[in-house]
C-alpha cells in the first residue's frame, strides 16, 4: 500500500516477472527458497484492467476460460462444474447469464467485472495469486465485496496485492501490510500492529479515523505539507517523517523478526513448484474458433454494421451503373466500378479494428497468463471470421455484380466474390499487423488508412503501370500491392471474351475485351486470372503469418523477462506459495532489498 507512483505496481510486477527490458532489477526471487520459474498454473496475474470480451455472459466467460485452462484429461461436465463452483466462490451466482458489457452496453457492475477478473484466474487453483488494485475505481461497498470474496479464496494460496487506499473494512482483511513511499519501505509487517509503529514514532491515529487514510496522509509528498507529531512535537516536513520512520523500521524488532524469518525460509526450503497442463493445441482452436465466432456474432461493429453500408452501397453501385451494356461507354464504366469495389469496398474493413483491438487485449491477458499460444489464437481468429467475410463478400457482391449487368456466367460471378472474400481477408490481416504493432485504434485506423492509401495508388489503376514512377512507386510498392493483383484479376474475368462496340465518333467496328486488357488496363496477360487469385491467397497467408510472428516475437520477449535474472547484489526476495496463517507469516522482504529503477 501507498501514495500513487510509489512504486506498488512495479513492485509486483517484479515479484510476477512481468518488468519491462528497459527496468533494471538487482536482487533475487525465490519461491519457497529455491529460483525458479514462475510456470503456468502456479501464479496467476489480475490487472487492473478489466479486459474481457463484452459480449459473453458471465457463465460463458468462465467456461470458455475453464475450457481452455483445464487439462485435457477433464472431461467436460467436470470442467463446467469447476467453472460454476468457481463462480459462485466469487459470489457471482446470480449474474451467470447476463452479458459481461461494456462501452456503449449495459452489462454487469464494476466490482462484478473485478470478481469475474479473478474468477477466470483462479479455475487452475494457483499457489500464488497477484492483484494490481483490485479496488481502483470502486465505491467502499463494492470494493470490500470484491476483496472479501478474494480473501475468501485464501486457502492453500498466498494472495499479493497492490492497493491503494482501502476502507477501514478492507484493511482489516489483510494480513501483512508492505506500506511504501517512493519506492521506499516505510513499514513491513502485520497489518494489525501498523498503527502501533506509527504511534511509537509519535504520529498515532486518531480516534474513528480510517488507518490507511492516516497512513497515506502521513507518507504522501506530493503535496509536501508539515505533519504534526504526537502531542508536543511539533509539525516536520513529510520528508522528515519519512526518514524517520525508515530508520525507525530498520531499528525495530519486527523489521529483524522479518529478516529472520526469510533466513529461515532459505534454510528449509519448500516443494518446487511443478508446471501444469492445459487444453491441447485442437482443443485451443476449437474453443477460441467458438468464442470468436459469438463474440463477433454479438458485436454489431465487428461485421453487422459493415453488412449494412456494403449493401446499401452495393445498391448505389448497381443503380448508377445499372446494365453498362457493351458500348464504348462501359469499358469506362465498368473499369470504375471494378476499381470502387477493389479499393473501396475492401478500404472500409478498417471499421471492424477497434472490435478487434478489443479481442486483441483479451489475447494478450490470456496469453501472457499461459491460457494458450499464439498459433491457437491466429487459427481460431482466421476461422471465425470466414464465414462472416463470406456474407460480406457474396451479399453485396451479388447485388452489385447482377445490377450493373457485368459477364453472364457462373463461374465469373464467383470469381467476382472471391476476389473480393480475399481481398477483404488480407485487409483484415493488414488490420491484424497494425493493431498487434499499435495497440490504439485511433492511430491504428490512421496507420492502417495511409498503408492501404499507399497500395491504392501504386496498384495500377489511377496511374497505369507504364507511368508510374520507377522509384518507390513500380519498385517495389507496385508489385507488393495486393490491389495489382485484384484489379488485374478482375479485369480478366469482366473483359475476356467480350466484344465491345466503338460508337464514339460514329465508328461501328468492334474491339476485342483481350486487346483492351493489353492496352487500355494495361494487364499482364502471360497468364490467366487464376494466378492472379493464388497470388492474392500468397498475399493472405503472408500477412497472416506476419501476424503471427510478431505476436509470437512479443510472447518471447515476455517469457524472456519471466525467467531472466539480473543479480546484482546478494539480497532477496521470497514469496512464499503456500497458505498464509491468520498471524502473518512474511513471505516477503522488505522490498528496498529488491530496487527498480526505470530508465
Amino acid at each position: 500500500m501507498g501514495p500513487s507512483g510509489c512504486g506498488k505496481s512495479t513492485l509486483l510486477d517484479s515479484l510476477a516477472g512481468r518488468l519491462d527490458f528497459s527496468t533494471r532489477q538487482s536482487g533475487e526471487i525465490l519461491i519457497n527458497g529455491h529460483k525458479q520459474k514462475l510456470s503456468y498454473g502456479t501464479s496467476a496475474y489480475v490487472t487492473q484492467d478489466e479486459t474481457l470480451l463484452a459480449t459473453l455472459t458471465v457463465q460463458e466467460a468462465v467456461y470458455y476460460s475453464a475450457q481452455l485452462q483445464l487439462p485435457v484429461s477433464m472431461t467436460k461436465s467436470e470442467k463446467k462444474r469447476i467453472a460454476e463452483q468457481t463462480i459462485k466462490e466469487m459470489g457471482l451466482q446470480d449474474a451467470m447469464n447476463t452479458r459481461i458489457g461494456g462501452f456503449g452496453n449495459k452489462g454487469i457492475s464494476g466490482g462484478e467485472k473485478r470478481r469475474l477478473s479473478v474468477c477466470m484466474e483462479i479455475l487452475t487453483r494457483p499457489k500464488l495469486l497477484f492483484l494490481d488494485e483490485p479496488t481502483s475505481g470502486l465505491d467502499s461497498a463494492a470494493s470490500y465485496y470484491v476483496m472479501s470474496g478474494i480473501s475468501r479464496q485464501r486457502e492453500g494460496r498466498t494472495i499479493i496485492a497492490s492497493i491503494h487506499q482501502p476502507s477501514a473494512e478492507v484493511f482489516n482483511l489483510f494480513h501483512s501490510l508492505c506500506l511504501l513511499s517512493s519506492g521506499r519501505t516505510i513499514y513491513f509487517g502485520p497489518a494489525s500492529a501498523a498503527i502501533e509503529f506509527f504511534t511509537r514514532n509519535g504520529f498515532p491515529c486518531p480516534y474513528l479515523q480510517n488507518p490507511s487514510d492516516h497512513f497515506l496522509k502521513t507518507i504522501n509528498k506530493d503535496f509536501d505539507e508539515d505533519i504534526e507529531q504526537g502531542s508536543a512535537g511539533g509539525r516536520r516536513p513529510t520528508e522528515e517523517v519519512i526518514d524517520l520512520l525508515i530508520n525507525s523500521y530498520k531499528l525495530s524488532e519486527g523489521y529483524h523478526e522479518v529478516q529472520s524469518h526469510v533466513a529461515e525460509i532459505c534454510h528449509q526450503g519448500g516443494e518446487m513448484l511443478k508446471k501444469r497442463s492445459h487444453a491441447n493445441f485442437k482443443t485451443q482452436c476449437l474453443v477460441l474458433t467458438r468464442r470468436s465466432t459469438v463474440n463477433m456474432f454479438r458485436d454489431p461493429g465487428y461485421y453487422w454494421m459493415r453488412f449494412v453500408v456494403y449493401v446499401a452501397i452495393a445498391l448505389s453501385l448497381g443503380s448508377i451503373y445499372y446494365n453498362v451494356g457493351s458500348n464504348y461507354r462501359s469499358i469506362e464504366e465498368r473499369g470504375l466500378m471494378v476499381a470502387f469495389v477493389v479499393s473501396f469496398m475492401t478500404f472500409m474493413t478498417v471499421g471492424g479494428f477497434p472490435s478487434f483491438v478489443e479481442e486483441m487485449k483479451v489475447f494478450q491477458r490470456e496469453n501472457v497468463n499461459g491460457h494458450y499460444g499464439c498459433f491457437a489464437f491466429v487459427i481460431g481468429n482466421t476461422l471465425s471470421s470466414i464465414p462472416y467475410v463470406l456474407l460480406i463478400s457474396l451479399v453485396p457482391g451479388a447485388i452489385a455484380y447482377f445490377l450493373a449487368g457485368f459477364q453472364n456466367g457462373f463461374e465469373h460471378f464467383i470469381y467476382f466474390a472471391l476476389v473480393l472474400f480475399i481481398s477483404m481477408m488480407i485487409v483484415e490481416s493488414l488490420m491484424m499487423n497494425v493493431a498487434a504493432i499499435v495497440p490504439n485504434f485511433l492511430i491504428g485506423i490512421v496507420a492502417g488508412a495511409g498503408i492501404q492509401g499507399l497500395q491504392i495508388l501504386s496498384g495500377g489503376y489511377f496511374q497505369l503501370p507504364s507511368e508510374l514512377p520507377k522509384i518507390l512507386w513500380k519498385y517495389p510498392l507496385y508489385y507488393m500491392s495486393f490491389h495489382k493483383y485484384a484489379y488485374q484479376g478482375m479485369f480478366k474475368n469482366e473483359f475476356e471474351g467480350l466484344k465491345f462496340r466503338d460508337d464514339m465518333f460514329g465508328n461501328n467496328h468492334l474491339m476485342s475485351g483481350e486487346v483492351l486488357l493489353r492496352e487500355r488496363w494495361q494487364a499482364e496477360m502471360g497468364h490467366s486470372k487464376w494466378v492472379d487469385m493464388v497470388i492474392l491467397i500468397g498475399i493472405l497467408i503472408l500477412y497472416r503469418l506476419v501476424f503471427f510472428l510478431i505476436i509470437k516475437t512479443k510472447e518471447k520477449f515476455v517469457h524472456a523477462r519471466k525467467t531472466s535474472t539480473s543479480i546484482l547484489s546478494n539480497r532477496s526476495t521470497q514469496i512464499m506459495a503456500k497458505s498464509l496463517p491468520a498471524s502473518p507469516l512474511h513471505g516477503l522482504t522488505p522490498p528496498h532489498d529488491t530496487t527498480t529503477n526505470n530508465r
